[in-house]
């Protein structure tokens, strides 16, 4: 059999080989919906989404990819104790790939993202997964977060960028047609760093780099990257459908739920038993389950006010009154000299192991830990290890000047919340916050609070060391518009007790885990109207976060409840004087248009059937 009849063609076959050895064929591969696909061409990995029929480039990534493996469904279904939707379903497809070196690429593609991990060949991730060029220079306008390690910033429309800058995540990217894209990441394991991003100086193009990690990894991160309209983004779970599975055997004894909270109106921390008892008499009254005591409760002996009461004294009187206490504690990683106690207690495995079983014996509930100190190795598998030991002995965690959330909610649910936001315990440091809060509400919705629990600190009427100019029901709606498994309400006891029944009534029965949740319309910074459902009831929150009159709508209510019927409506009042327009009887609201006029930085929230 001749293959090549003439030695012309052979010659030509003989030249091109080495060059066909190594060369990727095109591969592609589409969501179950067909919305969006994932093409391999030459080590480059491109995403695009069908929009009217015509595809639109979203991002590109480059790897040094070799061959293409197999793919296979992915097919899933897991419950959420926390966070915005009780069910979630997972579709998608993840394809292998073989990469230089021997690793393995995995790469997602789900009905609402897309996502990549690097993983191990032989012993270890390679050195070459600690960067991985991005490309988002396709978009129109971009969101960007300056890196910190405690990630408390704000998210300008079109930062300028120069070479080197670092921002971390999540970055939101606009495309023509109200396209959106949100990066992120997923599944940090003890032996991972986590990564963020890094600007090639020319707009839109990144490196994700990898943070410090002396440990052998298996495989990295899920680098995740929720793609569609703003309500796709929005309703997106993506983070947590590529987290790992729940590790925690028996999850019974973790309850959601509202907290009082002291910091915020005094700036300072938990020493004195008799502000203490005010917060606790606040939670009586509201009917809140939880009372966080703050930073500084280890100094309670010296305060000669105290009497010699001490923080089991303290846990011990909030028990008594039905009230389940969260204490803090310092993670001594990050912020130590200068700042409160207490210290040291929970970093040696043997003395975290003693203090949690004390925790568990005296009766508290959960435990609030501050101040890490970024994204590398040792603050990742000591987050975790925190987890699992808190696990152990039934304590709720609430990590506060920490990263943002990367999907363990799902796999240790007793984390019911993350700080990592610039929040109203500003209102306590700079008075930049007075201006921009508004606007960075309006923002967070879209951002940060998409990939999981926020502790904001919600809810200010009152003014802390800075005023705020948002109203009072701007300031409500908050308490719904943002997911925390444990949402700790900011303002002091008078202030919240001084509001009209209907607002204590409303914050005494808010749900902070969710069935359900969808976005009925808004704009990045701009406004945000957000529908979340508890069993038969939906609380409807919306916010201006401009300077001007702005008419929220919220009539795509009615793709979810058909004849949507307004319990109580909480709206802008007309002075400061009268802050609250409290409507009981609402039928004449919901025969018209589903428009709410508001206040430059108002907002309104209710509760519908």
């Amino acid at each position: 059999m001749v293959l090549f009849p003439t030695t012309r063609k052979y010659a030509l076959f003989q030249a091109l080989l080495p060059f066909l050895m190594f060369f990727t064929p095109v591969s592609a591969e589409t969501s179950p919906n067909g919305r969006l696909k994932t093409t391999v061409d030459n080590g480059r990995l491109s995403v695009e989404y069908r929009q009217k029929g015509k595809w639109q480039k979203i991002l590109s990534a480059e790897f040094p990819i070799l061959s293409q493996g197999k793919t296979t469904a992915v097919r899933e279904s897991y419950d959420m104790i926390l966070g915005k939707k009780s069910h979630c379903k997972v579709r998608g497809k993840e394809t292998v790939y073989t990469l230089e070196g021997g690793d393995r690429l995995l790469v997602r593609v789900h009905d609402d993202g897309v996502a990549f991990r690097r993983q191990a060949g032989n012993e270890s991730v390679s050195d070459a997964e600690a960067t991985v060029s991005v490309d988002f220079s396709f978009a129109k306008h971009h969101w960007l977060m300056k890196w910190t390690d405690s990630y408390e910033e704000f998210f300008p429309i079109d930062r300028p960028v120069k070479h080197g800058d670092r921002f971390g995540y999540p970055s939101l990217f606009e495309y023509e047609g109200g396209v959106f894209a949100l990066l992120s990441e997923s599944d940090p394991r003890a032996d991972n760093a986590s990564s963020s991003l890094y600007s090639n100086g020319e707009m839109g193009k990144f490196r994700i780099v990898t943070d410090k990690n002396e440990k052998k990894a298996e495989c990295s991160t899920w680098k995740c990257v929720m793609i569609g309209n703003l309500a796709d983004i929005v309703e997106s779970t993506l983070v947590t459908d590529l987290a790992s599975p729940c590790k925690i055997d028996d999850t019974s004894w973790i309850e959601p739920g509202v907290a009082s909270w002291i910091y915020w109106a005094y700036n300072h921390g938990s020493n004195d038993i008799n502000i203490i008892r005010k917060y606790i008499d606040l939670a009586v009254k509201l009917k809140l389950p939880y009372v966080l005591i703050d930073a500084e409760w280890d100094e309670m002996p010296k305060l000669a006010a105290n009497g010699g009461l001490d923080i089991e004294d303290a846990v011990k009187e909030c028990l008594d009154n039905g009230i389940k206490p969260i204490i803090w504690y310092n993670s001594s990683v990050g912020w130590i000299n200068g700042a409160p106690g207490p210290k040291f207690r929970l970093n040696k495995p043997e003395d975290r192991e003693k203090e949690f079983a004390w925790c568990e014996k005296i009766g508290v509930k959960g435990v609030k830990i501050d101040f890490f100190s970024g994204d590398d190795n040792r603050n990742v598998s000591y987050m975790i290890d925190l987890l699992k030991c808190a696990a152990k002995h039934h304590l709720l965690v609430n990590f506060h000047g920490a990263p943002v959330p990367r999907g363990w909610q799902r796999t240790y649910p007793n984390l019911v919340s993350t700080e990592g936001v610039y929040g109203a315990e500003w209102y306590n440091n700079v008075p930049t916050f007075t201006t921009k809060a508004a606007s960075h509400n309006a923002m967070l919705p879209f951002t940060r609070n998409v990939i999981g629990s926020m502790d904001y600190t919600p809810c200010a009427f009152s003014d802390s060391q800075h005023p705020h100019i948002t109203t009072h029901a701007h300031e409500l709606a908050l308490t719904a518009l943002y997911e925390s498994g444990i949402q700790h309400l900011a303002d002091r006891p008078e202030s919240f007790l001084s509001q009209p029944d209907e607002v204590r009534d409303y914050l005494g029965n808010l749900p902070t885990a969710w069935d359900e949740t969808h976005l009925l319309s808004g704009y990045p910074g701009k406004s945000v109207v957000m529908a979340r459902r508890k069993g038969d009831v939906w609380y409807v929150a919306g916010i201006n976060g401009t300077d001007e009159y702005l008419s929220l709508d919220y009539s795509a209510l009615r793709r979810y409840v058909r004849k949507p019927r307004i319990l109580t409506a909480f709206l802008d009042g007309d002075s400061k004087e009268q802050p609250w327009n409290i409507v009981t009887d609402a039928d004449e609201m919901a025969k018209n248009s589903m428009k709410i006029v508001c206040k430059p930085r108002g907002g309104f929230a209710m509760m519908v059937k």
